[in-house]
């Protein structure tokens, strides 16, 4: 089976063995028996090999079944990028559990939401991250674990699934009696040294992880992906990357979103590579990790390659070690990750926490203008199609349509979004994507932006990245914004918010006469704004919607010299 995977990557000029474990506890384990003392993870400045991870989960699997945790129990896990993350996550899955990672930025009412939607019985947490405090919030929607009752004994009112509440920390005592602590986990705890009988251990269809996505509902959506899944297609994502055994892969980017759990763990990981984890990402400590450790791949963002390129301390000899990794965002925000920050063989993706992480990836060895310009073709085991966004008919060769995929997807929404289900996948089994597209002369897919981001002027669809890239290839442009604002002529106009490389000095006019200089006329905006900022989420992601408010907050104001009127 590794054979047959890693030939089919041949022709993108990288191939190594596939590992032969179809589950997370059980690819751990292979990596230790084929040589334990390689380091697995480096957290904390602290190194821990394959041999000790592996030992460590297998504790934690054995504390978790003689406290009754069995096969697809849900465990939580509200914890920063920190070796516990892991140990919990290749322990409680070795236990049979299904893992839960839960945002570090959830609000009550968002954790109350997750906690119930998911059933999960046992949380691990923090008490406190930051400004988060997770104790206090516990506090709120749990009373009757900081009353006069011990482990076991309390039962929650709003939360009746919930049974066990773990703090995850090395300092002070717990928030009340009804609370465990983590390290009292492993006191008596054995490791495990068989494999758990089928049906109760984990199954490679089993769901590894249940991620929490935001969407398009005013709730997250419920992701199940399965064990084999992550394995098999986070391999072939190593693959594109080139990785090895000696690669070091910086993960700033946060374990509980997709791009962690599903791409870079299991793609590190099925390449015995290590992975670098920063607790949260800021700019000035990432650089220092790249550098100390001298990090070959970088899982990043547009808002994080700028942030690290624009921080004082920068300088190319801090990064020279990178070669290789992942990033989203139009070509320019490709080129910067490549040339400045020193990524040079840095891939193009594209891809969703439906289709496990990725389903598109640049292959590191093209040359960099085919990289920046498309997200790739297919990861092995994926289809891709285009519709009419109209009649849902094939798009008609060489134009642009909804994608659709096929192949690594998970098995349906669960809990609360379940009801979605009918109208994410099509009657044969494709998913919508809900995303614009359209395939280069090669095959490779171009992602445009979702659907209903298009901006649609004078009958002709303009994706805002395509906008956003000739605007960012301005050498004074350090970020930009593009949205559409209803206009009566044309339908909508193009609103442009830009964001001025420090000290520089830039005029709209200049800007209105680069578009024109090396884009399509149609592609030129209407209208530029300068800010010094634009909106994001909280994992650099650049937020539309605040910027389409104010575009048509702006339609009530006069233009001020700032329109084009070319």
């Amino acid at each position: 089976m590794g054979v047959l995977i890693a030939a089919q990557n041949r022709e993108f000029g990288h191939m190594i063995a596939a590992p032969f474990s179809r589950t997370l506890p059980s690819l751990l384990d292979e990596q230790a028996f084929l040589g334990g003392q390689r380091i697995a993870v480096i957290a904390n400045d602290h190194e821990y090999s394959y041999a000790d991870l592996a030992r460590r989960s297998r504790q934690l699997a054995s504390a978790l079944r003689a406290r009754g945790v069995r096969r697809g129990e849900r465990i939580g896990i509200l914890l920063s990028n920190r070796i516990e993350w892991l140990e919990i996550c290749f322990g409680a899955s070795a236990a049979g559990a299904t893992i839960v990672p839960i945002s570090t930025w959830s609000k009550e009412q968002e954790l109350e939401f997750i906690l119930q939607d998911a059933g999960i019985r046992t949380l691990f947490t923090l008490p406190q991250l930051g400004k988060e405090d997770f104790a206090g919030l516990l506090r709120n929607l749990v009373p009757e674990a900081h009353q006069n009752r011990s482990v076991g004994e309390w039962r929650s009112e709003r939360l009746p699934l919930l049974r066990n509440l773990v703090l995850v920390s090395a300092q002070g005592g717990t928030p009340g009696m009804g609370w465990s602590r983590y390290e009292d986990l492993f006191m008596d705890a054995a490791a495990i040294t068989e494999t758990l009988a089928p049906g109760d251990g984990p199954s490679a269809t089993d769901d590894a992880f249940i991620l929490y996505t935001s969407g398009s509902t005013n709730k997250p959506k419920a992701v199940p992906l399965a064990h084999f899944g992550l394995i098999e297609n986070g391999f072939n994502i190593g693959e594109r990357q080139g990785l090895e055994p000696q690669d070091r892969v910086l993960a700033a980017i946060p374990l509980f979103w997709a791009y962690g759990a599903a791409n870079a763990l299991p793609a590190t990981f099925s390449h015995a590579s290590t992975l670098v984890l920063q607790e949260r990402f800021e700019a000035a400590g990432a650089l220092a990790l790249i550098e100390r450790h001298r990090c070959t791949s970088i899982y990043t963002l547009p808002g994080m390659t700028t942030a690290l390129i624009r921080h004082p301390t920068f300088n190319p000899k801090r990064t020279r070690s990178l070669r290789t990794g992942l990033t989203i965002g139009n070509p320019q925000d490709v080129v910067n990750a490549a040339t400045v920050l020193g990524a040079s063989r840095i891939c193009n993706i594209y891809g969703s926490s439906e289709t496990y992480g990725n389903c598109c990836v640049t292959p590191s060895s093209w040359p960099l203008d085919r990289r920046s310009s498309c997200q790739g073709p297919p990861l092995p085991g994926v289809s891709i199609r285009l519709t009419d966004v109209k009649t849902g008919a094939p798009a008609k060769s060489g134009s642009s349509g909804l994608i659709e995929v096929h192949g690594y997807l998970m098995g349906g929404y669960l809990g609360h979004s379940a009801v979605q289900n009918a109208e994410v996948f099509t009657a044969d089994g494709w998913y919508r994507s809900g995303d614009m597209g359209q395939f280069s002369a090669e095959g490779d897919i171009i992602f445009m932006g979702r659907n209903s981001e298009m901006i649609k002027r004078s009958g002709i669809n303009i994706s805002p990245a395509d906008v956003e890239d000739i605007l960012m290839q301005h050498r004074s442009v350090a970020e930009a914004g593009v949205v559409g604002a209803p206009d009566l002529e044309k339908g909508e106009e193009i609103v442009a918010f830009v964001v001025a490389v420090a000290g520089a000095s830039i005029t709209a006019e200049e800007l209105f006469a680069h578009c024109r200089s090396v884009a399509s006329q149609y592609k030129v905006p209407d209208r530029i704004e300068f800010r010094d900022g634009l909106p994001a989420s909280a994992t650099g992601k650049l937020l539309r919607q605040p910027l389409k408010q104010e575009a048509l907050n702006l339609r009530k104001r006069p233009l001020q010299g700032i329109s084009n009127d070319a």
